[in-house]
């Protein structure tokens, strides 16, 4: 199978976009699933969220983080990658709710986009939470604005939308008239600020975990994760998790030992360095 890439694109300083040849993948792909990529045979595995798809292509934005995603970066229309195995994880639960959020932060508005789409085309009033550090980082506004009922941007300078943090204008929501559900999907210090609020208030709240990753099916235990008090892995049991339930410190903990030790390996597969869902 020939993973050629269709269009490769910049979306910000540090982020980029792919849309990849995959149609096996993209004919099965759901909102809240992932895929396991190789730029080279002898190279390692990263897991990267799916953003989008048709019935051949995927979509898959990632921020430059590490030597993986840095060839990614470069790879051009008529390049190829050696491997693209998914889709995996359990796909997210759509259903007709109500009155929803989806809280984006940085890179993992990208995993937003087709749950905010799921979730509206259910019948449900959603509201999407954008936020970066500033306007220059923001990504896919208009593409999010296009699924949505309602979109706040916060920027950590005010350069766009509201000076502030997602958990303001969340906050804001849920005083004036509540939620029924909330997804959150962007670095881990977020999810738990985000998962901290509802659990105030009582809302339910459904987090993408971009934990350490080898193989993506459960065999190296490398992404385990301890949610409700038992030990699970992110890759077969997630990456969607009852926000209120995860041990954030043991989580948060554990995402900074392996920054902190990039030298060391996981397994078969090589050093998860990249972050890039």
């Amino acid at each position: 199978m020939v993973y050629e890439v269709v269009r490769s694109e910049r979306l910000a300083p540090g982020v980029h976009s792919l849309e990849v040849l995959a149609p096996l993948v993209a004919r099965r792909a759901r909102p809240g699933q992932f895929v396991m990529v190789m730029v080279e045979e002898r190279g390692e595995r990263i897991p990267l969220t799916i953003s989008d798809w048709s019935n051949e292509t995927i979509r898959l934005v990632f921020e430059v983080v590490g030597r993986t995603t840095s060839r990614l970066s470069l790879l051009r229309e008529h390049d190829s990658l050696f491997s693209v195995a998914g889709p995996l994880g359990i796909p997210s639960e759509i259903r007709r709710y109500g009155r929803v959020a989806v809280v984006g932060g940085g890179v993992g508005i990208a995993a937003c986009y087709p749950i905010a789409r799921a979730l509206r085309d259910a019948g449900n009033f959603v509201i999407s939470i954008l936020g970066a550090r500033t306007r220059e980082l923001l990504i896919m506004e208009e593409s999010m604005r296009g699924v949505s009922d309602r979109v706040m941007i916060t920027t950590d300078d005010g350069t766009c939308g509201r000076m502030g943090l997602v958990t303001d204008a969340l906050r804001e929501l849920l005083d004036e008239g509540g939620l029924d559900r909330v997804w959150a999907v962007g670095p881990a210090r977020m999810m738990k600020a985000v998962s901290d609020l509802t659990r105030e208030r009582g809302v339910e709240t459904m987090v993408s975990l971009n934990a350490i990753m080898v193989d993506g099916t459960g065999m190296c235990g490398s992404c385990r994760v301890t949610v409700g008090g038992r030990t699970m892995f992110t890759c077969v049991d997630g990456p969607e998790f009852d926000g209120h339930g995860v041990d954030w410190e043991e989580f948060i903990a554990r995402l900074s030992r392996y920054s902190a030790q990039e030298r060391i390996c996981a397994g078969s597969g090589g050093c998860r360095r990249d972050a890039g869902e």
